[in-house]
């Protein structure tokens, strides 16, 4: 055998090496010959250094510095931990014979552990725990932003104070107020030695030890942790093997009272599955008898043992149901009579009326005390009941918990009639048996024992019918009684518990306390748990018993059981475990009887605690007795009348299961018991012929015997060989020397046969077992047999087979959990000490030492067990042979050579037969003290050739299967992995380097022609991270070597040939740039983590294929890796952390390149108001962007390793690198820095409580894996869906419509509330991160600036330094950031300060106000910095050219920007700052006698006056309409200032568009563009730009007010004036195409094609026919919406009365509000807000709109008036405004009517009823740039009460016309007003109004023109009337006629009635027209 292996062997490895090249290059494993003369591309892997030499070459110094654990594994690397196993009981669980050493009990073995394995992330994850332990006690760092928020809150508490205090003082004083003056204001403290010059270099060396100080070291514990989900290398520690364990639930007994107080009464429980129709518990016993009772029983049970004294009992349920019930059954002591006539007096009779039975009562009690005396040791069945447990456990149940003694009845009925229980199905998922509310239940209804229905399946049927509404049960007269139990979950540790075989549990503190008893669970289903401790029950259930053919006497049957040791009566053992109140063990027990019954059922059970060590003579005795009831004459008490027995061992097998046993009728003759009673023996006589008439089950609960014929046969095999007992009996086969091996492996084949639950519960042995055949091959009649094949394949099937039935109990590997225990706890290899003799030892080899065959200097080869010269001798051979097979050689030999099956079934579990190589391997390092000696000597070759040969097979595999068998490769890639990351602490590194290597080629070369190269890149990510989670990870990258060709031998980089050096020549720095890039010699020396980075390179290239769910594997693996080291207490010193940095410098360029992939999280923040967010520099950045591809939490994660990298590589090493860097690259930076200062922006307290978004991310993330699982792993498919889902959160978002998740109400479903602490903890540590990110931002700008100035690059940088500086001035940052950020910007301005003043003003602008922003800043240091920097801004401005107008001009616009933008701007800050300006002008002595600290105070005044109207501002934050009048009012007196009322219109439009008043926004904007425009034509003609505010005409008549004021006053070329951005071609551009925007939002697309006339001139100028094409593009669409249905606004007079109203006393407004607004809406607003402002008594509505009477108002209130006005248009208008649009355009008049009667009513009856029409003209019209316009004048009409009638028909004869003409027609519409017109029931209708005008001709000759008018209105109103019928006679359907008649019959009365009327004519009207004057109409002007 061992010959045919060796030479299959030789083969497959000569093959390996000929398809992938062996690994082994040379004699010298992992040496690399030849030089790399070229650079490699990065899709293929450098060849690694050779390692060990490295390491040898290159020892550390002597010196033991923190960096000298850099160099190599640390000596204690590995260690050996002796793990005892736990004992959960006082006493061992063990056999109770000495002599017999038994297999099951378990030592947990000696563990092999990485002593330094904590530090590796494969055990120890950066989860959140962990962070938040790591983020204890960070320092709250402080953010205006949050101390705003917290000022906010104060205010609003101090508001509601002030203002129920002070509502009689008047508004107008509050303004003045403010204004006190500044120089009585107190000034911030001032910095020291801002005013001193010193030199450069000491500024930038005290500056940067400043930066340094109290820095957080671990940026990444700030950092969220890394994802979970993508944590491939992740192992929890294995369980520890225990005892299987289901949900405990503990039952208490309390109390068992009947009616009568008799005799003693019995009680058993136990658990029943209905539906599984088995018995899931054994039996509990208990006794709750009075003493007086118990006493009777005295003689029978003199001793009581305390165990058998419980009354509560811990049941285990493994597979929780609806359908298990707890079943109590109750038996009391034999008595004469059946068990009907036992039962009846508990039935009739009671305690309470015990007068009446006294002498029936004295009776029985002296019946049950002669009964007891004389049959004590027997019992008979009495009563039993049942509880459904789920009503217990559920809240369906109708249980009243509340009350512990709810007297529900019988616990399952009551609950039944309250809830239709039945009608519910209740699934398992509800029975949850380890969490319920206790209940005390009381039991009310026992049902008595029927004798002839005893059997469980009786018990079954009652159960199934318990579940019936209609139970049978239910119609049976109960025995009452009151059994009071309690049922709780069970806890975890309980005191005082008996295990099942009466152990003392721990904790018991003490033995004399009365115990609670764990009760054996024989759970309804398999169970996978493999046997940890020694068990060994017997359960004996005597079923049934058919006496019926036997004569004599025989009806009173007890069955007696024994457990008999010999045949000899006295060898009965004491093993059978006693009930209640009694011994604790019984040598015999007898079943209950039933009386008088030949043929009885029985449901006993009895329990034996069985020896360890059966032998062919223990059996089970069987003697039946007749029981006489009655004492008689020469009567016996017991009469033998039948005897049975069972032998237990047969064959080397117990025997179980259901057995039907003849009976004999004598007693059996002597050695019966080896036979079974089936043998007839001669002479006996049986029970009717020898049939089968007694019915027994035996099972068993042991650790000790299988029960499985299979595994039972191997066992004894290897038994049999372990003895050497030759020839040995296995049922029909005789075992000799000669069968013996093919035997054993055929038992061996057989075991796949066994059933898997008994194979997991014996895994452990099975296991001990084959691996002990493998190592020690047993000799057998002289001979070796090799079992290594056979034992191999049956433990690949074995573990296969649980694989694959098992899926539940496995990790994310697919590593089965009980495997894994297994190889950590239990598995040890076999020394030959432990081993039996016949194990290759020979009995004669005994006194040689155990540690021999580990001393001998060379192992023989496993695979060549030499064996070809014949022994010459025992001891000889016994020499060769022992320890000749290493486990570990064996299983790598064995799977090099396996073959289909085996070898796929080896590939299935390839984790588990990696872990036994390790872990064997381990322990025979240590068990030859191998561990000291260099690593290429610890291993044979040829064991080295096995595994590199096996690792190509697989690495093979998994490329060529990865599309077939996906979860196979992916089980298979992470097995291979983690063996070669176990490997890499075993045997030598650069071995394991070239096998990482050559997978990596096996993928690279599959990659090119696989279809899906995703999966397969996915597969080689997990590979690598999986190998990269070593916890020597740092060590194996050799992060101390130089990578400047070193003089050492390392073979990769010692001999450059010409080219080399031609090539190094051409580099100036060759060592720095290789350090940066993914070099040759980078990828050589820092081998993983070359490969790490490269792989990040290739998915993060644009041009790479679109694998965006690869994005996050790479990105999560970096940030895993670097999180690992920030935790790793061996790296904390800066200096180490240096040389880990380098090993990952290359990550800075990759980050750079992907820049424009990375999210835009600029995009999220509004870089204050609309002025600023238009930052051109943004602008850039964004134009260079293409559309992002990574997510922004990748982005974070990628930017937040780049910062880390930044951190803590070492900074010389960056100066150099940056030096070495082009422009472009160097801005590439920049732009990297500017994106990290926006994705770490700290977002306030505020938005962390608002929503979690880690939950909502999460559902998500459970989306996508859902979406996995639907469409199959990675495949094409999966790709896309995976694609999708990266691009969002904030990706493109076409597709809103079906991805709900992405809509905005989704994220409150996913809300978590967090405790306020979490939130404030959280806030810390964000606060923490932002400040860490952005001081590090600054660290690396302060690098790029001192690069810098040393090369010429000057210019071209600075101002992206600059702008970088100001950015992240401008987001939220802590103070302590701030004032680091001060100081390097003083410094940058005060090294170049013509970058400030002589080029870019835009920088100086944006400079400026970010200082002034900081100035008005509530934390004060912030402020401190702020107005030093100003101060010396403006003093270097004046410096370089005697004036500082530039500063000057920026300042002043900078703080109107501000004031207009900031909605917490503190102006008492801000003064304070300016007071701090003006205290710095006066201290600075050498500036003292020039004018500039002059110039600074007339600033510093001016800045003044601007913050003054601002205070107003603040006052009405919160009236809209006031807020934009004031602006409006700053921005009219700024009319000759262009660029700050161009700042302010920018305000006033950022405003409006905040509360979606678009129109108004885009006003604000036109101005703006016509104010730009205004100034642009002065300075230059240019014919294609408008010609100023001219050209705007036809947007807005309004816009004429921005006419620049006449030249001689301003000149736009003086300094400083127009220079804003805005001021340009390209600002206005920018304007008019921001105002088309918000024309567009506004829905006015008509005005949007006005803005475009004046831009298209422009872009057809600059022959920009992209934008043409866009702009055009625009206006399609806008053309197209413009038939959509629109609103636009609503509009209200609104009058002000009383002088609460200040300035606004008796002014009246238009306002505009948003469409749709009712008048109850605008009414409301307004009160509830002039009502918060001046209190709620002093508001009042003027109900009317009619004049408003001043002297009938009370003066202390303020009264508002509010009316609907419509906008009005005279005739000759309406030619004009034909659309929709055209009438709500351009407004500028409006009208609204009023009615009333002369008597003061509104309305009266039709000849009193009169109108006034009221027109208002405003003074500009809508919209405009505010939503509020004064009236300008006002004109009423009234009409007399016939012109109102003439109104009123004109309207409805209209209303007819409309109807009739309406295309389509519309019936209903127009029978409703035909039905108004002619209806006869119609009050006011057309006859009344004629029957009032018509009937007489008016006296007053002034009304007959109205007269005749309103006749004229009848006459066309009947003839309209006329064709409405018409028309309704063609639209109607049959059913409609008569309807239609009615309608024509109606309106020819109306017809007759008016005819008359209507002709009538005036006689004088016709006579003289001159008569006529219209005096009639009165015409009022106010």
């Amino acid at each position: 055998v061992s010959l045919l292996l060796r030479t299959v062997a030789a083969e497959v490895r000569k093959q390996v090496s000929r398809d992938y090249g062996s690994p082994q290059l040379s004699k010298k494993r992992g040496g690399a010959h030849h030089p790399v003369s070229h650079p490699l591309p990065l899709t293929e892997v450098a060849e690694p250094v050779d390692f060990e030499e490295y390491v040898s070459s290159h020892a550390p110094g002597v010196e033991p510095g923190p960096l000298r654990q850099l160099m190599e594994f640390p000596q204690d690397d590995l260690e050996l931990l002796q793990l005892d196993k736990e004992c959960t009981t006082l006493e061992p669980p063990l056999p109770e014979e000495e002599d017999y050493i038994i297999t099951v009990t378990m030592f947990f073995q000696k563990l092999f552990s990485c002593r330094y394995q904590r530090y590796s992330t494969t055990y120890s994850p950066q989860n959140s725990e962990r962070q938040r332990e790591r983020q204890r006690g960070l320092v709250k760092q402080t953010f205006e932003l949050d101390e705003a928020a917290a000022t906010e809150r104060q205010d609003d508490q101090d508001d509601a104070k002030r203002r129920s205090v002070s509502l009689d003082e008047t508004p107008r004083g509050s303004w003045a107020s403010s204004i006190f003056d500044l120089k009585n204001s107190s000034p911030d403290a001032l910095l020291p030695s801002v005013l001193e010059r010193a030199a450069a270099e000491d500024m930038d060396r005290r500056n940067t030890e400043a930066r340094l100080q109290g820095r957080h070291s671990d940026l990444l514990g700030l950092y969220p942790p890394p994802d979970e989900d993508e944590a491939v290398e992740r192992c929890s520690v294995p369980e520890v093997p225990k005892e299987h364990c289901g949900q405990r639930i503990m039952v208490k007994c309390l109390s068992l009272k009947f009616e009568i107080e008799i005799e003693p009464i019995f009680g058993t429980l136990a658990l029943y599955d209905v539906k599984e129709k088995k018995k899931i518990s054994e039996n509990f016993y208990f006794d709750l008898n009075s003493d007086q009772m118990k006493g009777l029983l005295k003689t029978h049970t003199p001793h009581t043992a305390i165990s058998t004294l419980a009354r509560s009992a811990i049941f285990s349920i493994t597979y929780p149901s609806a359908d298990i019930f707890l079943v109590i059954k109750l038996e009391k002591v034999l008595q004469q009579g059946d068990i009907g006539e036992c039962c009846e007096p508990y039935m009739v009779m009671k305690e309470s009326d015990s007068t009446k039975h006294k002498e029936k009562l004295d009776k029985l009690r002296l019946q049950a005390e002669q009964s007891c005396s004389r049959l004590g040791c027997f019992r008979m069945p009495f009563a039993w009941t049942a509880i459904h447990l789920l009503n217990i456990v559920s809240s369906v149940g109708g249980l009243d918990r509340s009350d512990p003694d709810s007297d529900s009845g019988h616990g399952t009925w009551n609950e039944r009639k309250k809830k239709g229980f039945e009608r519910m199905s209740v699934g398992d998922d509800m029975c949850n048996f380890a969490t319920f509310r206790p209940a005390t239940l009381t039991v009310t209804n026992f049902f008595k024992q029927e004798g002839d229905r005893l059997s469980d399946e009786d018990l079954y049927k009652y159960l199934a019918d318990m579940r019936r509404p209609s139970s049978v049960l239910r119609r049976l007269r109960p025995v009452t009684a009151q059994l009071k139990i309690d049922i709780s979950p069970a806890p975890d540790l309980p005191h005082y518990c008996l295990s099942p075989e009466l152990l003392h549990v721990k904790p018991y503190p003490d033995l004399r306390v009365r115990p609670t008893k764990e009760v054996q669970e024989f759970p309804a289903r398999y169970v996978y748990t493999p046997h940890t401790t020694y068990r060994n029950l017997l359960y004996v259930y005597p079923q049934t018993l058919n006496f019926s053919s036997r004569q004599g006497s025989v009806r009173n049957i007890a069955v007696k059981v024994q457990f008999m040791a010999a045949e000899d009566p006295s060898q009965a053992l004491p093993v059978i475990f006693g009930k209640s109140s009694c011994a604790e063990f019984m040598n015999e027990a007898y079943t209950p009887v039933i009386y008088h019954n030949k043929s009885p059922e029985f449901y006993e059970e009895m329990k034996m605690k069985i020896p360890a060590n059966l032998t062919d003579n223990h059996h089970l005795l069987f003697t039946f007795y007749h029981i006489s009831c009655q004492p008689k004459q020469n009567t016996p008490l017991e009469t033998p009348v039948g005897y049975t027995w069972i032998p237990l061992m047969q064959h080397g097998r117990l025997r179980t299961g259901s057995f039907s046993l003849p009976v004999s009728v004598e007693k059996p003759p002597p050695s019966y018991s080896v036979l079974t009673p089936d043998v007839s023996l001669p002479g006996m006589k049986w029970v009717d012929n020898h049939k089968g008439v007694f019915n027994v089950e035996v099972t068993a609960a042991s650790s000790v015997h299988t029960q499985d014929p299979h595994l039972d046969k191997f066992f004894t095999l290897v038994y049999v060989l372990e003895e050497y007992s030759f020839p040995f009996r296995l049922k029909d086969v005789i075992i000799t020397e000669a069968n013996m091996e093919g035997e054993l492996k055929a038992s061996m084949a057989a075991l796949r046969g066994a059933l898997l639950d008994t194979c997991v519960r014996f895994l452990h042995q099975l296991l001990n077992k084959l691996i002990q055949l493998i190592v020690y091959p047993p000799v057998i009649a002289g001979q070796i047999v090799n079992l290594g094949r056979a034992a191999f394949e049956t433990m690949a099937l074995l573990v296969n087979q649980m694989h694959k039935n098992l899926e539940g109990i496995q990790d994310q590997h697919g590593r089965n959990n009980l495997l894994v225990s297994y190889i950590h706890y239990c598995f040890r290899l076999p020394t030959s000490y432990e081993m039996p003799m016949q194990y290759a030892t020979l009995s004669r080899a005994t006194a040689r030492p155990s540690s021999l065959h580990l001393s001998r200097s060379k192992s023989i080869s496993n695979s060549n067990p030499d064996l070809a010269s014949t022994p010459v001798s025992p001891d000889e051979e016994v020499q060769r042979i022992i320890g000749n097979k290493l486990l570990h050689e064996e299983l790598a030999l064995q799977w090099v050579v396996s073959t289909s099956t085996v070898r796929e079934a080896a590939l299935q579990q390839a984790w588990f037969f990696f872990q036994l190589m390790t872990k064997s391997m381990t322990h025979h390092l240590f068990l030859t003290s191998k561990l000291d000696i260099p690593r290429r000597q610890r291993f044979p070759d040829r064991f080295v050739d096995d595994i590199a040969a096996l690792v190509c097979a697989i690495s093979a595999d998994i490329a060529s299967r990865h599309q077939k068998d996906v979860e196979l490769v992916e089980r298979l890639n992470s097995s291979l992995a983690f063996f070669l990351n176990d490997l890499l602490s075993l045997v030598d590194r650069g071995f394991v380097f070239n096998l990482i290597r050559s997978y990596h080629k096996q993928i690279a070369n599959k990659l090119h022609t696989a279809q899906n190269p995703s999966s397969l890149n996915a597969l080689r990510m997990d590979f690598t991270r999986i190998v990269c989670s070593h916890e020597h990870y740092v060590v194996l990258n050799l992060p101390c070597s130089t990578l400047s060709p070193p003089a050492s031998p390392s073979p990769s980089t010692s001999s450059t040939t010409s080219q080399s050096s031609a090539f190094s020549s051409m580099v100036q720095d060759q060592g720095v740039a290789t350090m940066f890039e993914l070099s040759v010699p980078f990828r050589q020396q820092h081998f993983l983590s070359g490969l790490l980075l490269s792989e990040l390179s290739l998915i993060l290239d644009p041009e790479g294929e679109g694998v965006f769910f690869l994005h996050k594997k790479a990105i999560c693996a970096i940030h895993s890796l670097l999180c690992s080291h920030d935790a790793d207490s061996r790296y904390s010193d800066p200096q180490v952390r240096a040389h880990i940095a380098q090993l990952y410098l290359p990550l800075l360029p990759i980050v750079m390149e992907t820049l424009h992939q990375l999210h835009d999280f600029l995009g999220m923040i509004p870089v204050g108001g609309p002025l600023l967010a238009l930052s051109s520099y943004v602008c850039l950045y964004k134009a260079g962007r293409q559309s992002s591809s990574l997510s922004a939490e990748c982005s974070r994660t990628l930017l937040v390793c780049f910062l880390w990298v930044l951190k803590n590589a070492d900074a010389a090493l960056l100066e150099r690198w940056v030096s070495d860097l082009s422009v472009l690259q160097i801005n590439r930076l920049l732009d990297l820095l500017h994106l990290c200062l926006s994705c770490f922006e700290y977002k306030g307290k505020k938005s962390l409580e608002r929503i979690n978004s880690l939950t909502f991310k999460k559902s998500q993330d459970m989306k996508a894996r859902l979406e996995e699982a639907i469409l199959g792993t990675i495949g094409a498919r999966q790709e896309m869906v995976r694609r999708c889902r990266e691009r969002s959160p904030y990706g493109s978002q076409e597709n809103v419509r079906w991805r709900k998740n992405v809509t905005h109400w989704r994220q409150n479903t996913d809300r978590v509330d967090k405790t306020k602490a979490e939130v404030e903890q959280e806030s810390v540590v964000d606060g923490n991160l932002a400040t860490e990110a952005s001081l590090i931002v600054l660290d690396t700008l302060e690098i790029v600036v001192k690069t810098v100035v040393a090369s010429e690059l000057k210019e071209s940088v600075l101002g992206g330094v600059l702008r970088v500086l100001l950015h992240s001035m401008a987001g939220n940052q802590s103070a302590l950031f701030l004032q680091h950020c001060f100081i390097t910007q003083r410094a940058l301005v005060f090294k170049f300060p013509e970058m400030l003043f002589e080029e870019d003003t835009e920088l100086c602008a944006d400079l400026c106000l970010r200082l002034l922003r900081h100035c008005s800043s509530s934390v004060g240091s912030v402020r401190s910095h702020a107005s030093a920097s100003l101060y010396l801004l403006m003093r270097q401005n004046f410096e370089i050219g005697n004036n500082f107008a530039r500063v000057k001009m920026q300042v002043t616009m900078s703080l109107s920007s501000l004031v207009g933008t900031s909605q917490n701007f503190n102006e008492e800050h801000l003064r304070r700052s300016l007071k701090t300006i003006l205290t710095y002008a006066e201290e600075d002595l050498e500036l003292r006698d020039t004018p500039f600290p002059e110039q600074v105070q007339d600033l510093v005044f001016n800045l003044h006056m601007i913050l003054t109207d601002t205070v107003k501002m603040k006052e009405h934050q919160q009236d809209p309409e006031m807020l934009i009048d004031l602006m409006y009012r700053i921005a009219k007196g700024y009319q000759n200032s262009p660029d700050l009322r161009l700042t302010w219109l920018q305000n006033m439009a950022g405003k409006h568009s905040e509360r979606g008043n678009h129109a108004e926004a885009a006003h604000c904007l036109v101005h703006s563009a016509a104010l730009v425009a205004e100034y642009l034509n002065m300075l230059e003609d240019c014919r294609y730009l408008p010609i100023g505010c001219v050209t705007f005409q036809n947007i807005s008549s309004n816009v004429l007010e921005e006419s620049a004021v006449s030249d001689d006053v301003l000149s736009p070329e003086e300094e400083g004036i127009c220079a804003g951005k805005y001021f340009s071609e390209s600002g206005l551009v920018g304007l008019l195409e921001q105002a088309a925007a918000s024309f567009n939002m506004a829905a006015m697309y008509e005005a949007i094609n006005e803005v475009y006339k004046i831009l298209l001139p422009i872009h057809e100028a600059n022959r920009d026919f992209k934008k043409l094409a866009t702009v055009h593009g625009k206006l399609q669409d806008a053309f197209n919406k413009v038939y959509n249905q629109r609103m636009f606004g609503t509009y209200f007079r609104v009058g002000f009365y009383g002088c609460r109203f200040g300035d606004l006393d008796e002014q009246e407004f238009v306002y505009k509000e948003p469409s749709i607004t009712k008048l109850a809406e605008i009414s409301h607003r307004l009160e509830e807000f002039y009502s918060e402002k001046f209190g709620d008594e002093v508001v009042e509505i003027i109900k009317d709109s009619s004049p408003v009477d001043r002297t009938k108002l009370d003066p202390n209130k303020a009264y508002l008036q509010i009316t609907y006005v419509e906008p009005y248009f005279d005739t000759y208008e309406l030619k004009e405004r034909i659309t929709y649009f055209d009438k709500n355009y351009n407004l500028r008049t409006f009208m609204y009517c009023t009615p009333f009667t002369l008597d003061g009513r509104a309305h009266g009856d039709l000849h009193d009823q009169y109108k006034r029409k009221t027109t208002l003209t405003t003074s500009h019209a809508f919209p405009y740039i505010k939503t509020r316009i004064n009236v300008m004048h006002k004109e009423e009409i009234i009409l007399v009460p016939m012109e109102v009638a003439i109104e009123d028909m004109q309207k409805k004869t209209q209303e007819l016309a409309f109807a009739t003409n309406q295309d389509p027609p519309d019936s209903k519409m127009l029978q409703m007003v035909l039905q108004g017109s002619v209806g006869t029931t119609v009050n006011q209708g057309p006859l009344e109004v004629a029957q009032v005008f018509l009937s007489d001709i008016p006296n007053d000759p002034k009304l007959f023109r109205h007269h005749n008018k309103l006749r004229l209105c009848f006459k066309d109103f009947t003839k309209r009337c006329e064709d409405a019928l018409r028309k309704n006679k063609a639209l109607i359907g049959p059913d409609q006629k008569e309807y239609h008649r009615e309608l024509e019959r109606n309106y020819n009365k109306l017809k007759e009635a008016l005819g008359p009327l209507i002709n009538r004519k005036i006689p004088q009207l016709y006579r003289t027209l001159n008569s006529y004057s219209r005096s009639s109409l009165r015409r009022v002007d106010c």
